[in-house]
């Protein structure tokens, strides 16, 4: 029986942190076990059934934390039920239409055989770090595009498979 789920996720500015609150939230409430991590923390994946990674979008890359999470742990998460997101990009685009993932993503989902990856607006507001985010914010370009009702969506589906994979008693 599936029991527990990681969403693990790599951020700099905290807003894909909140994208895999807002997924682990949804997936609780099916009655799933889940445990949210920084993917720089996560040691082992001999506790969980199944996971979800996030990472970041910064300059057509997902964040370095999901990407080392996905090549250190490459053998176990080859082995689970395994869902990835992106978050980045500064406008509507990715609530108007599917945003294919990046390369080294899209590399990494054939590798790992994933179940799904999607694309979530991403979010970038005043006291960003970093000098390139801090100057896409002062140019008027920053802003919330996250959409969480696509998300929550998104993390119904994964919860309706993971029931779906598990006996009942």
């Amino acid at each position: 029986m599936l029991s527990k789920v990681l969403v693990a996720y790599g951020t700099t500015n905290g807003s894909t942190a909140q994208i895999a609150e807002a997924i682990a939230d949804v997936l609780r409430k099916e009655g799933l076990t889940v445990e949210v991590m920084p993917a720089r923390s996560v040691t082992s994946l001999e506790s969980y059934d199944a996971v979800v990674v996030g990472g970041g979008l910064y300059a057509g890359r997902w964040h370095k934390d999901a990407r080392r999470f996905a090549r250190r742990h490459a053998r176990e998460l080859s082995r689970l039920p395994l869902w990835f997101f992106s978050s980045g990009p500064l406008d509507a685009s990715a609530s108007e239409r599917d945003i294919p993932p990046v390369p080294g993503v899209r590399r990494a989902v054939i590798r790992l055989d994933v179940q799904e990856h999607v694309t979530f607006g991403g979010c970038l507001d005043e006291g960003a770090k970093g000098f390139i985010a801090r100057k896409i914010v002062s140019s008027g370009k920053g802003g919330d595009f996250r959409d969480f009702d696509q998300i929550e969506a998104w993390a119904a589906r994964i919860a309706g498979e993971l029931v779906k994979e598990s006996p009942r008693s």
